[in-house]
């Protein structure tokens, strides 16, 4: 039988066909084959989509500021560049659904590349334990060097000051006060300066751009107390020019209470009352910065005061202690008595209040919330200490001319050797103040009151040392109980650190298993 002759297709003639007349059916739309190591697409919403900031891990000093754009943008941006970007989505039933990379080491692309390995996949291969282990040893790291520093910042500074004030004669209070915390400004240019030392090969411009995000961005975090920023958050100048006006008065306030009090009361009762901030900002921080309030941390603080209370009222000599505020009392040779013991006592009692509050005011307003890298913490608690440098160098020179002019104090500048040592002096409780000001963000108010008590021990050893006056027993005593109580605090504190980052790192790992 023939073949029948099958006519070709000639395409139309009209330059505007009828669809419904052609002899094909419509393509169907191309859609882009979406990678199996990419997340799923947002569905569009009218609201912007808030903007997560949480960083990668940084390195000691090294990449503190290299976190300059949104990571989680930076990592969607990214094409698959393993072979894998031809891949169907899995189907809405597959039992590896949402799970990242290729398991088997035939599947496309790893012939001749490794396997790629995104954020999740790295966090999923931790247990939650591990993860939350991780992230308090860091931060803890951290704390310790902090801490350290600002010990040996607070000795010199009260053995430079208790010389200034009693040996070379120089008592000026609110000059000495307005020094001291002016110095704080210096914070962030040093901070500046070593980042840029760490970075010295990368283009000013991108440097500069880098470090402004960086620190604009965590002080988004800390005015919403969120991880994720909202893309329409407004800027955070405004915010933190208040709460900077706010905590620096309060500072000021406080500290202007231990130079009113050393000249009314005791040495003994001022060392006392004022070390007893430690207790004040554990309870400031039950009802501001909702801590549970525990059997072992009262203990502990409990413990601190008692050791502080042994130190201060066991020897028959005053005590040398220096304020954090700057100043020194204790360590003259002649001590006059106190003039109006009560009322001393009464006005640095309301500083040992204030300095409390300031400390856990400090961490509810100007800190960035849990879950933040320590070197973005510390990076933004030292911009921070800036500010309050600069508001009091900017606002507070008000009462010297007050001062001056009522005669209550002569306005004078130190010369000779008071005035190197009075820099150092000042230098020091820069140092002391931005590493405390980390301390408080990394950890907590509580804990890093109490290991500032460890100073009282710190100055009687280092005068053990200097001058070959064995330390009395009230000292060896008081300093003991004290550090008890700080090794007390600090276990505390870390296996609370480490509960909320290990809850923190379960609420993360069954968020991305609901996705």
């Amino acid at each position: 039988m023939p073949h029948s002759r099958v006519p070709a297709l000639q395409p139309p003639s009209s330059p505007n066909p009828n669809p419904n007349a052609l002899p094909f059916a419509a393509p169907a739309p191309y859609h882009r084959p979406v990678s199996r190591t990419s997340s799923r697409e947002p569905k569009a919403t009218s609201t912007p989509a808030p903007v997560s900031v949480l960083e990668p891990p940084d390195d000691f000093l090294g990449d503190l500021d290299s976190e300059d754009e949104d990571w989680s943008v930076r990592m969607g941006h990214r094409r698959p560049e393993d072979g894998h970007s031809q891949q169907p989505l899995l189907h809405k039933d597959d039992e590896e659904r949402g799970r990242t990379g290729y398991d088997d080491a035939n599947s496309p692309g790893t012939a001749t590349e490794g396997p790629v390995f995104s954020r999740r996949s790295t966090m999923r291969s931790r247990s939650p334990d591990t993860q939350g282990k991780l992230a308090t040893r860091k931060k803890y790291t951290y704390a310790v060097f902090f801490l350290g520093l600002s010990l040996v910042s607070f000795v010199v500074q009260t053995e430079t000051a208790v010389y200034i004030q009693h040996e070379l004669g120089w008592n000026k209070a609110y000059c000495m006060l307005y020094l001291t915390h002016g110095s704080w400004s210096l914070l962030w240019p040093f901070q500046l300066l070593i980042l840029r030392l760490q970075k010295w090969q990368m283009p000013w411009p991108t440097f500069w751009r880098r470090h402004v995000y960086l620190v604009r961005s965590t002080a988004q975090m800390v005015e919403t107390q969120s991880l994720s920023i909202p893309r329409s958050q407004p800027s955070p100048i405004p915010y933190m020019l208040r709460q900077t006006a706010l905590v620096t008065c309060a500072l000021t306030v406080a500290g202007g209470s231990w130079y009113v009090a050393v000249n009314l009361t005791s040495p003994s009762d001022l060392t006392a009352i004022y070390n007893c901030s430690a207790f004040f900002a554990y309870a400031f921080s039950v009802p501001l910065l909702h801590e549970k309030l525990r059997l072992d941390k009262s203990f502990a603080v409990a413990v601190a005061i008692i050791g502080v209370l042994i130190v201060a009222y066991g020897d028959a000599a005053p005590t040398k202690h220096g304020g954090k505020s700057g100043g020194s009392v204790g360590g003259g040779v002649h001590n006059k008595e106190a003039s109006n013991r009560v009322a001393g006592n009464l006005i640095i009692g309301v500083g040992s209040v204030l300095y409390g509050f300031y400390e856990v005011l400090y961490k509810k307003l100007a800190c960035p919330p849990e879950g933040t890298s320590p070197g973005r913490g510390m990076i933004f608690a030292n911009t921070f200490g800036s500010l309050i440098g600069t508001f009091t160098l900017l606002v507070l020179w008000i009462p010297l001319p007050i001062l001056h002019l009522t005669g209550l104090e002569t306005f004078e500048l130190p010369k000779g050797e008071a005035a190197w040592l009075l820099c150092i002096s000042v230098l020091s409780n820069a140092v002391f103040s931005g590493s405390f000001l980390v301390l408080i963000s990394l950890t907590s108010p509580v804990l890093s009151s109490v290991a500032a008590l460890l100073t009282i021990f710190l100055v009687a050893i280092v005068d053990w040392a200097w001058t070959g006056i064995p330390l009395s027993p009230a000292a060896v005593l008081g300093g003991l109980l004290i550090i008890v109580a700080f090794l007390l605090l600090s276990w505390s504190t870390y296996r609370e650190m480490r509960e909320e980052g290990r809850k923190k790192a379960v609420d993360l790992s069954e968020s991305e298993n609901d996705d």
